[in-house]
């Protein structure tokens, strides 16, 4: 769908000698008031910068501290794929005809046919990566450079300043600053030393100091660990090290990805999810870490024939341990001293390494920027955004949006790349009053809850007839 050209809204400017008026505007040189400020570019704000750039009537600007956009840069492995199809690019779900699509990127750059001919619909990180960068060259509302050190609220509009002094108005926030790399308690003091002690976030920038260790220890039990290890494996034959691979996790779980649990990803699921109660949500997404923190089949099937072909003339200097705790980390002469426990076994044990590779996740969090304004933010009892249905957390419901923020309250999609487009359509929709893009409100075949047409209304209720929601009522059943 191709957004229709609208009118353009004259935006209200200012001169220096203008004085504030019910527009919030002031004389500070900086009056021009935009509709909507998004802080942070990651792919989410980056795609609802791409879907906003046709709407003429809205005057957007988006603002990131670094320089270039760059995606996980220290995980672009060179055989490493996104997890999900190129169709959760930043635009296609809300609009396939976008200029900005993935299809369109490769298309432009000469690649398309070889895309095709590959037969994968899972794009390479570093191709990702590089399409979104494509994509933030084309958008004139997005800036670098800006980093945001406070946001207040004059009384009529926020007002945005940067490191640099600037200073940006604007009658809506969206929030895009995402997660940030989280190190568990026990190694927060290793990895704030000098040795290499590292988060996954910077592996490849710190690969050339580990792999020229006696032993190398990796953390964790999602895609980012296997993929550490895999890359650990492959190097080994070349610098001859130890490796180990260590997981809480009762097994090397795999991701889920069969057609009915992928709809746990609709609008309906994340519908029901936020309408139980806060700790059911968090019992709930707990169990379901499987279906968004396990590993690839193909990584873990990669693994296991690396192993297997490292086996034929002998074997690779490896562990690999499943059940295991990481209790505490000291740091030695050598290196770093591991304090482990074995969770079935209830068993305390130890060992030694020389380097170690945290890939421990990533947590959200509110941004300090933020404190002018907390008193205008919906929190939970836990200091986390109080995200509504239409993602807002403000308390008027109509001023602040969060982008990868809203696990706790949305569920495990979140983070998922593939529900970006429908986030952002649905915070223009409430920006606009309007859907510039068609928003879905069911897309799964299967249904959450309890269907409304078979709750008991009273002790003489007749059971209603068997009817899917995609049925079409008869005379017979309505």
């Amino acid at each position: 769908m191709t957004v229709p050209k609208t009118p353009a809204k004259p935006a209200t400017v200012f001169t220096d000698t203008d004085t504030a008026t019910s527009t919030g505007t002031a004389t500070d040189g900086s009056a021009h008031v935009h509709d909507l400020i998004g802080i942070g570019l990651g792919p989410f704000n980056l795609g609802l910068a791409a879907l906003a750039d046709p709407i003429d009537e809205l005057d957007c600007l988006f603002l990131e501290a670094r320089d270039r956009f760059d995606w996980h840069p220290g995980m672009l492995l060179d055989d490493a794929t996104l997890q999900v199809p190129f169709m959760a690019d930043l635009v296609t779900m809300a609009d396939p005809t976008s200029r900005f699509s993935f299809l369109n990127f490769l298309k432009q750059t000469g690649r398309i046919y070889p895309f095709y001919i590959r037969e994968s619909f899972l794009p390479h990180r570093r191709e990702y990566n590089q399409y979104c960068q494509w994509v933030a060259e084309r958008l004139d509302s997005v800036r670098f450079g800006q980093q945001v050190t406070s946001v207040e609220h004059d009384g009529e509009t926020y007002v945005v300043t940067t490191a640099s002094g600037e200073t940006h108005r604007t009658r809506r926030l969206v929030l895009g600053t995402g997660t940030a790399p989280h190190v568990p308690e026990p190694a927060q003091e290793a990895l704030a030393g000098d040795g290499p002690a590292i988060h996954s976030a910077d592996y490849l920038a710190r690969k050339d100091e580990l792999v020229g260790r006696r032993s190398v220890t990796v953390v964790g039990s999602g895609q980012s660990a296997a993929e550490v290890y895999l890359d650990l494996l492959n190097a080994q034959p070349d610098h001859d090290y130890q490796l180990a691979w260590l997981t809480r996790s009762p097994r090397f779980f795999s991701m889920e990805y069969t057609k009915l649990t992928l709809e746990l990803t609709s609008p309906e699921y994340s519908a029901y999810f936020q309408s139980l109660p806060a700790d059911k949500r968090e019992r709930l997404l707990k169990s379901q870490q499987s279906l968004y923190k396990g590993i690839s089949g193909d990584t873990i099937d990669a693994i296991h024939e690396a192993l297997y072909t490292r086996s034929v003339e002998g074997s690779a200097e490896t562990t690999l341990l499943t059940n295991t705790e990481l209790r505490g980390v000291t740091r030695t002469d050598e290196g770093y001293h591991l304090a482990l426990h074995h969770v079935e076994q209830e068993e305390d044990y130890e060992m030694a390494t020389d380097a170690m590779v945290l890939a421990t996740g990533y947590r959200a969090g509110v941004p300090a920027f933020l404190e002018p304004v907390r008193d205008r933010i919906r929190f939970d009892e836990h200091g986390r955004y109080d995200a509504s249905s239409t993602f807002s957390v403000d308390h008027t419901d109509r001023e602040i949006w969060v982008q990868n923020g809203e696990e706790h309250t949305h569920g495990f999609v979140a983070p998922d790349l593939g529900m970006g487009a429908y986030r952002s359509s649905m915070i223009l929709a409430a920006v606009l009053g309007r859907e510039p893009y068609p928003v879905e409100k069911r897309v799964a075949f299967q249904e959450f809850g309890v269907p409304d047409r078979f709750r008991i209304l009273s002790k003489h209720s007749q059971p209603s007839r068997i009817l899917s929601k995609h049925s079409q009522p008869t005379e017979e059943t309505r």
